[in-house]
């Protein structure tokens, strides 16, 4: 029997995630896509200073893709470039990297999200539209959430567990990564102390309504986001935080250095 040619896919809808250097000349790339999902391929000869890929490789910006191959690495034959979102800069490309590496870490290779990768790109056009921190947050909470749900993780933030009454905002929770929030009683809650998992019900209910009415609220639900998304990723660090940690640490010695 004849070998049959692997398969091709064409123009379809993508984001790169992530690029880095193979061999002398070429890349590996991450890329999201619409219909595949996280697809990893090679772009050969791309760093050649006349290759048509070269400068079109980029994070955050609307292509599409074709590429062949079965095997693991696929190979990428065209880019052309779709347009339609605005560079990102400053704060909003930080979020962006930390959004691109949680769905490198979260998302299984060849796995379609339609639904999430729709959701991607509207991620990518509030961070450019915001320019507010506490917008920009709001952004990635949301973004957090979706994610979580596409992977089968979705987060129960507006009933209690195991009795299925309606959280309320006066009350304290423990939040489970696995089963949802439990109502605790204030003696209960006085002797957890400072337990990683308690949340008060307010900051569960802003965060199913991605509307944050104060500092604190938007302060607990990150810390509870972040809890959650460290379970799941099972004790594999996220490279963006620390990059964002050592930019704090360093505008604050500037700003020591300036007193």
């Amino acid at each position: 029997m004849p070998r049959q040619p692997p398969p091709a896919y064409r123009d379809e809808p993508a984001f790169v995630l992530h690029a880095y250097a193979y061999r002398e000349t070429s890349l590996i790339v991450e890329a999201f896509t619409r219909s595949h999902g996280r697809v990893g391929m090679v772009a050969r000869g791309a760093r050649r200073p006349r290759s048509e890929l070269r400068g079109l490789l980029q994070a955050f910006q609307p292509l599409t893709l074709s590429w062949t191959g079965a095997g693991e690495l696929k190979t990428l034959v065209h880019a052309e470039w779709r347009g339609g979102l605005p560079l990102l800069g400053g704060a909003a490309l930080l979020c962006g990297f930390y959004a691109n590496e949680l769905v490198l870490k979260l998302l299984a290779r060849e796995d379609a999200h339609a639904e999430l990768f729709d959701d991607y790109g509207e991620m990518l056009a509030a961070l450019a539209a915001d320019t507010t921190a506490a917008g920009q947050a709001a952004v990635l909470r949301r973004f957090e959430l979706q994610l979580l749900a596409a992977t089968g993780y979705a987060m129960n933030l507006t009933h209690e567990a195991r009795s299925g009454v309606p959280i309320a905002a006066d009350r304290l929770y423990r939040y489970g990564p696995d089963h949802g929030a439990q109502a605790i009683a204030a003696h209960v809650a006085d002797a957890a102390g400072a337990s990683r998992w308690l949340v008060r019900g307010a900051t569960l209910l802003a965060l199913a309504a991605g509307r944050y009415p104060d500092a604190d609220t938007a302060g607990e639900a990150k810390r509870l986001m972040r809890q959650v998304l460290d379970h799941r990723l099972e004790a594999r660090g996220m490279a963006s935080r620390r990059i964002v940690r050592d930019l704090v640490a360093l505008d604050e010695r500037k700003q020591e250095d300036n007193a």
